[in-house]
């Protein structure tokens, strides 16, 4: 708790945090009246910590059962603390599933949903006959084998500025039109993962851009017909959203703000 005297002569701040989380337990990032969150999750051990009732932002949004090892969040906080004690303290709050991995001290103006300037986000599929047992809520299991080559020449049709309303929930709400950055199919023996930055994500974006991906790498649309599918940008045209536990928000970047992701744990 945060020592009542001279309470009233501190000034308030804004924290900034980066977290991991396993998503499988959840009902996804934002708060929910009746699911568990990571939101919510995060509010109780801020409550514990200060003894302050702080509303929590989030740079990224992510599904049930999405992970995340670079999600940023902040909050405003009146606790007179220094930022590695925020990291030390929340995680003996924290249940096991979620660990705070760095903080600092940022401007009281910052919003670590509007300000961040691009967003990284994994795909993991393991592509075995087998299915895997160690990491198996951490992948999509496709036990046939994919064209990797043929999935990456569609992947490139998606980088620039593009209409994306065919890889969003048909019932995705505002503007469809974003920047990629980057989008990369890669093999590591019997892993298969896609990685795509854009400044901003569509709701399901990437589990039905994976999806349509799978499918050229099946064999079962061309590059053509991947291309065709983003063209038309009809709202929910990619039907097949491949399932939430693959995914996992990498980083989010920020202009002047380095090390926003976890960068020592960004491999496999």
């Amino acid at each position: 708790m945060v020592a009542e005297q001279g309470e009233e002569e501190r000034s308030p701040r804004r924290i900034a945090l980066v977290v991991e989380y396993d998503g499988t337990a959840y009902g996804g990032s934002q708060y929910q009246k009746n699911s568990r969150t990571i939101q919510g999750e995060m509010e109780k051990a801020l409550k514990k910590l200060t003894g302050e009732r702080t509303r929590l932002a989030l740079a990224g949004r992510t599904d049930a059962g999405v992970h995340a090892k670079g999600q940023m969040v902040s909050f405003r906080t009146w606790a007179p603390y220094e930022a590695e004690v925020f990291v030390r303290a929340l995680n003996a709050h924290l249940p096991q599933d979620i660990v705070v991995r760095s903080a600092r001290e940022v401007s009281l103006s910052f919003q670590v949903r509007r300000q961040a300037k691009r967003r990284w986000y994994r795909y993991l599929i393991y592509n075995g006959r087998q299915r895997p047992a160690l990491r198996r809520g951490y992948c999509w299991h496709v036990a046939q084998p994919l064209d990797v080559e043929a999935m990456q020449e569609a992947a490139r049709c998606l980088v620039g500025e593009h209409d994306l309303a065919a890889f969003a929930a048909p019932a995705a709400p505002g503007r469809t039109v974003r920047t990629v950055y980057r989008a990369e199919v890669s093999r590591r023996r019997s892993w298969v993962m896609f990685d795509i930055e854009a400044n901003s994500f569509l709701t399901q974006q990437v589990r039905r851009t994976v999806g349509a991906l799978v499918q050229v790498g099946l064999g079962k649309r061309t590059v053509q017909d991947f291309r065709r599918l983003l063209a038309s940008a009809k709202r929910g045209a990619a039907t097949e959203a491949a399932p939430p536990r693959g995914l996992c928000l990498m980083a989010v970047e920020y202009e002047g703000l380095s090390g926003s992701g976890d960068e020592e744990n960004t491999d496999l």
